[in-house]
């Protein structure tokens, strides 16, 4: 009789460790089981599903700069710069480090030369805004006009990326 009341008090015990989750409250995309807060904030109570959170990691902190303190406020977030325009790379010492920033230079060249060879076919099939007619194209001018604004549309992109190439080229350290 002692082992079935025994059995049963913890059966009810872990029953109700299960079943006592308290209301869960979104506030935007913050959730909280704070009653007092969520009133404050006038959150909802999340129904019909059960909550999960998971903590993001923290970034990592440079051992020159403090930790804050666990009830110091919040810091103001910073507002993202734009990277400056030609701001070269820091010069790797490592010899790893120097062999990727030449692997990369490598790459960059590599393909700045491909777009470069790209733009002097482009220039060559756009003709100065006349390229010549093709035979579907002389029966239907809509075609070609079609031709030719996506002929200069390529060529704004291609001009886009080797301008873009050449800056990344910039920003890398000196061979």
């Amino acid at each position: 009789m002692h082992t079935k009341l025994l059995f049963l008090m913890v059966a009810v015990a872990s029953a109700q460790g299960a079943v006592a989750q308290d209301r869960i409250y979104r506030c935007g995309n913050e959730y909280t089981n704070d009653v007092a807060k969520a009133r404050q904030k006038g959150c909802a109570v999340v129904e019909g599903a059960n909550v999960t959170i998971v903590q993001g990691t923290r970034p990592h902190t440079s051992a020159a700069s403090p930790a804050p303190a666990p009830n110091a406020p919040a810091a103001a977030p910073r507002p993202a710069r734009a990277p400056a325009a030609a701001t070269p790379a820091p010069r790797s010492t490592t010899a790893e480090g120097r062999a990727r920033d030449s692997d990369a230079r490598l790459i960059l060249e590599t393909e700045l030369k491909k777009a470069q060879e790209k733009k002097i076919a482009l220039a060559r099939e756009y003709n100065n805004g006349e390229p010549e007619k093709n035979a579907l194209e002389m029966r239907n001018p809509a075609f070609y006009t079609k031709r030719v604004e996506d002929l200069k549309q390529e060529i704004a992109r291609n001009d886009s990326d080797i301008a873009g190439i050449q800056r990344e080229l910039q920003r890398l350290p000196a061979p």
